[in-house]
């Protein structure tokens, strides 16, 4: 017998593999790919804790920013409270001085505010009525226009444009129409049969 008869125990030759070395055995192949495998799974598992850690630094950094958020107001406000301290330490001052510190801690207060983003809300008698701006705290009965500020309560403060207090207002309501005839809906002109 001349021919020869493959054996199975004998791997065919192979070309090179891509990147021009010789051809693996399936077992090398196979550890190899196991190597690889490993390897990613490992990036996959690092990339997963940096992600893990990133999102806790990020919610440690937004703790850290609610926790001290107002710590730039504070500052301006102790002037504030330096300011009503010292003139509730003045004995024997008389009512001319106190008020003209009072007037002083108001502006210091003022500026406070105004430098936070703090501004008044408009409520002027006579300006149209706005639920969103103000809050009517009664209806009277006046000459002005039907749906209008008739008196301001108390003033009313925005925080960049967003309402942080509405003015309390009296609002003007629509004068009763007099019927004469009487409510042709009402029950109280029936006469009784």
């Amino acid at each position: 017998m001349s021919e020869a008869e493959p054996q199975a125990d004998k791997v065919p030759p192979q070309a090179a593999s891509q990147d021009g070395q010789p051809p693996q055995s399936v077992d090398d192949a196979l550890a190899a790919a196991l190597a690889k495998a490993e390897e990613h799974r490992e990036a996959w598992l690092r990339a997963l804790a940096d992600a893990d850690n990133a999102r806790k630094r990020a919610q440690a950094e937004v703790a850290q920013a609610r926790k001290f958020a107002a710590e730039r107001v504070v500052e301006d406000l102790l002037p504030v409270m330096d300011s009503l301290e010292a003139a509730l330490a003045q004995d024997g001052a008389d009512a001319a001085a106190l008020r003209a510190g009072i007037e002083v801690t108001r502006k210091q207060l003022h500026g406070t505010l105004e430098k936070a983003g703090v501004s008044p809300v408009s409520a002027e008698p006579g300006q149209k009525f706005d639920p969103y701006r103000h809050q009517a705290m009664a209806a009277v009965e006046a000459e002005q226009e039907p749906n209008t500020v008739h008196a301001v309560l108390q003033k009313g403060y925005a925080l960049h444009e967003r309402i942080v207090r509405p003015a309390l207002v009296t609002v003007v309501k629509a004068k009763a129409v007099e019927n004469p005839a009487g409510n042709p809906i009402s029950d109280s002109n029936l006469e009784s049969n």
